[in-house]
């Protein structure tokens, strides 16, 4: 669903109204009740800062803005929490592999249900090293202490790790293997891709990255002409329409490799394709496998 933000000014006539009350007045179609809502879970701002408080008085000249938008509308839904299996943990780090469909960390329209939170509530504190799209799945580390998050964070600044995702994309990929060094947001950006498994009009890559920018993997091979399955954002028509249609985005981070930030021991973990895209995959017909 789209993101929409409502920004207004608070006028000398609305000065010492409760915040739920003036974004009800202000924001089209924002109940006071729903209003309270947003403000619980993390979707209203005054003056740029997160405020939680619906009941907070509010002075003349403060900028309001309001994000509204999916998490609002599941927020009355029967809320259960995903299931995220842990796949190695010690005092020091939290590897997980992330399910499709959660949030990695808070976003402007909420600070709740995101997989830190959920690891907070379990396990914390932690402290977020990198992230996953939402719709795609797989491996990610947390650190669990201040020491740790600032040596695992330094690793993915100089890229001294190993990333590897497995993806599907539209159309026979023309080269065995390739490298893609194309600017994303403005920065370089480098993915290695080799050809796993050909299908009848769709192939299957492991993509390694050496940068990570937002977005890379997607980005690079859909300026290649072969975007990725399932792909609603980057994808275009090929993407969607494809059939049988993907459950959801083909992208999965199926390995993630790092020396233990206290230690220096080698670490290396490996996911296989969840599920549900590996019964999707079953159905499209191999012509060659790598």
């Amino acid at each position: 669903m789209t993101v929409t933000r409502s920004r207004f000014v608070v006028g000398p006539e609305d000065a010492g109204l409760r915040l739920d009350q003036a974004l009800a007045k202000h924001v089209p179609g924002l109940s006071r009740r729903k209003a309270r809502v947003l403000v619980d879970l993390g979707g209203v701002f005054v003056d740029r800062a997160r405020i939680k408080v619906a009941s907070r008085p509010l002075r003349a000249g403060q900028v309001i803005e309001a994000v509204l938008g999916g998490v609002l509308d599941r927020a009355g839904e029967p809320a259960t929490p995903p299931e995220v299996p842990v796949v190695y943990e010690d005092a020091d780090l939290i590897v997980v592999e992330k399910p499709a469909g959660l949030v990695t960390a808070p976003t402007p329209e909420s600070d709740r249900g995101d997989l830190l939170d959920l690891l907070n509530r379990r396990a914390g504190p932690v402290w977020l090293v990198h992230r996953l799209d939402r719709e795609t799945s797989g491996l990610l580390v947390f650190a669990r202490t201040r020491e740790a998050n600032r040596a695992l964070g330094e690793m993915f600044v100089v890229h001294d790790l190993e990333r590897a995702y497995v993806t599907v994309v539209a159309g026979a990929f023309a080269e065995e293997a390739q490298t893609i060094d194309r600017p994303v947001g403005g920065k370089r950006a480098v993915t290695h891709v080799r050809v796993v498994a050909r299908y009848a009009e769709a192939t299957r890559l492991e993509a390694r990255l050496e940068t990570g920018r937002t977005h890379q993997i997607r980005l690079h091979l859909a300026g290649l002409g072969h975007p990725v399955l399932g792909d609603t954002e980057h994808g275009g028509e090929r993407a969607r329409t494809f059939a049988p249609r993907p459950p959801r985005l083909a992208l999965h981070a199926a390995i993630l490799g790092f020396k233990h930030p206290r230690t220096q021991e080698p670490l290396r973990f490996e996911r296989p394709l969840p599920a549900d895209l590996a019964a999707w995959l079953a159905y499209l017909p191999e012509t060659q496998k790598d």
